[in-house]
């Protein structure tokens, strides 16, 4: 499944999935059963690397939304997108998540004028992320929000391109989440 990983490579012919569509190695053609456990696991390993997040904290991230209000896996997923590298990624400032995370920890954006180098920094509804005065001046961060028009901006975010800075408008809905999650899978995953 394609998870666009690889930033702007991943809208092009260079992708690998559009090239070959089977798993990597001399036994990759080979199909094989898969078990309800195996499409769980799948679902999260998913969800795990398109927010590049480890195991220890995405299950952290889940029995926090398991003790919050709330339908667990929207939570969750809800959570995953409040992150500081996913925000900078979403509002256009980043062509991928892990550029984003990158960009973040090397201290670029400041949230609320404050300087943030931590990427799994959760945003609050009205957060302001700025991008630094220093680097504006970054041509991979210009070619970003370049391209970020066609990529397209969530509706709870607010992109100010003049300002460089975006805003937090609302928190993510489950419709505003594009990305093709079956989260039930993962709350039936840890609930074993």
């Amino acid at each position: 499944m394609k998870l666009f990983l690889k930033g702007d490579r991943c809208f092009k012919d260079k992708c690998a999935i559009e090239r070959r569509q089977y798993a990597p190695g001399q036994h990759g053609k080979r199909r094989s059963k898969v078990q309800a456990y195996g499409t769980q696991l799948r679902e999260k390993q998913k969800v795990k690397r398109i927010y590049g997040v480890l195991e220890k904290q995405f299950r952290r991230y889940f029995q926090k939304a398991e003790r919050s209000r709330g339908i667990t896996g929207e939570v969750l997923l809800q959570t995953l997108e409040r992150r500081l590298d996913n925000v900078v990624y979403r509002i256009g400032f980043a062509p991928s998540r892990p550029m984003a995370r990158q960009l973040v920890a090397h201290g670029h954006f400041l949230v609320n004028g404050r300087n943030v180098r931590v990427p799994s920094y959760l945003v609050k509804v009205g957060d302001a992320v700025q991008l630094k005065d220093r680097s504006r001046k970054n041509e991979a961060i210009k070619a970003s929000l370049a391209t970020a028009a066609g990529r397209g901006i969530p509706p709870w975010l607010a992109q100010e391109a003049e300002k460089s800075q975006g805003t937090v408008a609302a928190l993510p809905t489950r419709a505003d989440i594009p990305l093709p999650i079956s989260e039930q899978l993962i709350v039936e995953l840890y609930s074993k």
